[in-house]
């Protein structure tokens, strides 16, 4: 029989974990796992998904197949949401005081392992350049880390509102995240088939469908498009290639690489890695040759291309038909080579081979009679058949190429304890009303529901406690434009904001979206004006009463009035980091 879920926010832990789903950074989501996907239930049960499908760009999205539908939203997306990784949109906190929020109960030092932020600096490419550099951090403190948060749906789209935004904005894991809704809702894939990925710098999803897609960013991945040679797959590439996967999440659960228990549906993982790694690995054909000469362009110049158009035998050199290749819509790929030989000039041909360069035409036709061959015996037997001066080169070519074929990805052990998780049962079938009672009747029974509950923003029927603590503790953006500044002036500069919330029906922003965004109700006015004066004045005693169309802060003697519609009737004192709510 199934327990039922009631949280005890007097435990450290929990409290620090329910308070989490409102923030959601990058340190909160690796040591909770269990946050990663109900920010998508959050964002599939948000009505701002729901409207895509009226946009004509998605009309008959049923006639469609599945790549039609993936790149759809793709398109979308990027017309949409640009990346945004700024260090300063959601605030600055220090790596003390985050590891003295998770420290009774997690070993810190696994976040400088496996955190960017906390020192993690990767394997091979990550490993060579200064992180801190690459992130703009070295103009602070070494102590010094963003909070990079993920964003709701509502929270990406409400950037526009920001200065020097025209669209909405988030960062990898909203992305990740936002994809995963997306393909859902307007895409009709299945749930059970969309996995998240998180690794210590990134965030993509795998969606297991046909031969399979990755997300990555704002961008969509095929199969082919892995394997294609572009500068573009090649950063698509790399997190897979050189970082290990932190936590894999799915409708079922999650599994994470240091905690010994995982919650994902075991016969799914298993399925998952199994169709993953072959993703990632493809033979040696000669389209995938050309490929790899496109990624690795150090080895064009070992060879040299026939081409006899009318009976008369020409020559020129890959590294001539490459830059052809760069300002023409034709390539090297068989399928539109001669498209892309017709545009070269006359004068670029020889009449006879040239020295010491091996024939494309003859490695194609080895490759061709040895698909099924190992890689290790295509090497071997190239040798012998190509001889060259550059031997020492083809060698190097032949391990280049072994890490362009096949990726291993690093994936969490299954060797753990599957513990089996109560999930909801979502279908591309149910409405959005469907979807929301489905999680609210489960979340008696479901940590996954309820956790959706908290990072959907759902106050009504969620303890308060854990929203406010995030409110006051963990957004900061506000901080310095507030400081120094009396309770008067505080008001009066949050008061001038614009009374809109970017969320629906009672549901509230965090103090940093209304900052941020420029708006909010009355009833999310208030906790920013407490997040400012506490800030200025941690000592400040605060009550805050929301009560019909009324958000009355307390503080110092003196009442401050703000204006609600979201119809809250709460009681809310804060004092000295506890905070009561009735």
């Amino acid at each position: 029989m199934t327990s039922t879920i009631s949280p005890d926010f007097s435990d450290k832990k929990t409290i620090e974990k329910y308070s989490s789903a409102y923030t959601l950074s990058d340190m909160e989501i690796f040591i909770f796992p269990e946050l990663f996907y109900p920010l998508v239930l959050a964002n599939i049960m948000s009505p701002v998904i729901w409207r895509w499908r009226e946009d004509p760009w998605f009309s008959e999205m049923h006639r469609k197949n599945f790549i039609s539908k993936a790149n759809r939203i793709k398109q979308y997306i990027i017309d949409n949401y640009i990346f945004n990784l700024d260090l300063e949109t959601w605030g600055l906190t220090n790596k003390e005081k985050e590891k003295a929020r998770f420290s009774d109960f997690f070993d810190t030092e696994l976040l400088r392992q496996s955190n960017a932020l906390f020192g993690y600096e990767g394997d091979r490419y990550y490993f060579s350049i200064d992180i801190r550099r690459h992130f703009g951090l070295d103009k602070y403190d070494s102590s010094v880390i963003p909070y990079w948060k993920t964003e709701t749906v509502e929270a990406m789209t409400a950037f526009r509102h920001r200065e020097h935004f025209t669209t909405g904005a988030g960062e990898c894991v909203s992305l990740a995240a936002l994809y995963a809704a997306a393909m859902f809702v307007v895409g009709e894939i299945p749930l059970e088939k969309i996995f998240m990925m998180a690794t210590p710098l990134h965030s993509q999803n795998y969606i297991e469908e046909k031969d399979g897609l990755l997300t990555n960013n704002r961008r969509i991945m095929t199969k082919n498009m892995w394997f294609n040679g572009t500068s573009l797959s090649g950063k698509a590439r790399r997190a897979l290639e050189n970082e290990k996967v932190t936590i894999v999440s799915h409708i079922t659960g999650h599994i994470h690489t240091v905690y010994e228990k995982a919650t994902i549906d075991r016969d799914a993982y298993m399925g998952f890695t199994e169709k993953l790694r072959s993703f990632v690995r493809t033979p040696v054909t000669p389209g995938i040759f050309i490929n790899f000469l496109r990624f690795k362009s150090e080895y064009k110049c070992l060879f040299q291309y026939n081409y006899n158009p009318t009976g008369l035998n020409l020559y020129i050199t890959l590294e001539k038909l490459f830059e052809y290749e760069h300002s023409s819509k034709s390539s090297m790929n068989e399928e539109t080579r001669d498209k892309l030989l017709a545009e070269v000039d006359n004068d670029e041909f020889f009449h006879d081979p040239v020295e010491g360069k091996i024939m494309l035409n003859d490695v194609e036709r080895f490759l061709k009679r040895h698909k099924d061959s190992d890689l290790k015996l295509i090497e071997t037997e190239f040798i012998k058949l190509f001889p060259t001066d550059h031997t020492d080169c083809v060698m190097r070519m032949f391990a280049d190429m072994r890490e362009f074929t096949v990726t291993e990805p690093r994936l969490p052990s299954p060797d753990k304890e599957f513990v089996a998780e109560v999930y909801p049962d979502i279908r591309v079938s149910d409405s959005r009303e469907d979807i929301i009672r489905k999680i609210r009747d489960l979340s008696g029974k479901s940590e996954m529901a309820l956790l959706s509950l908290y990072a959907w923003r759902e106050m009504s029927e969620t303890d308060w406690r854990p929203f406010i603590k995030a409110a006051i503790e963990r957004n900061p953006v506000c901080h310095a434009p507030m400081s120094g500044k009396t309770a008067d002036e505080v008001y009066d500069i949050v008061k001038r904001l614009k009374n809109k919330s970017i969320y629906d029906s009672g549901r509230m922003a965090q103090p940093d979206e209304v900052w941020n965004f420029g708006r909010g109700d009355g009833a999310e006015k208030v906790f920013l004006m407490a997040d400012a004066l506490i800030h200025n004045d941690p000592g400040a005693d605060i009550s805050i009463s929301l009560h019909d169309t009324a958000a009355t802060l307390s503080c110092c003697g003196k009442d401050y009035h703000f204006v609600t519609s979201m119809g809250h009737s709460k009681r809310i004192v804060i004092r000295a980091h506890n905070y009561l709510a009735g």
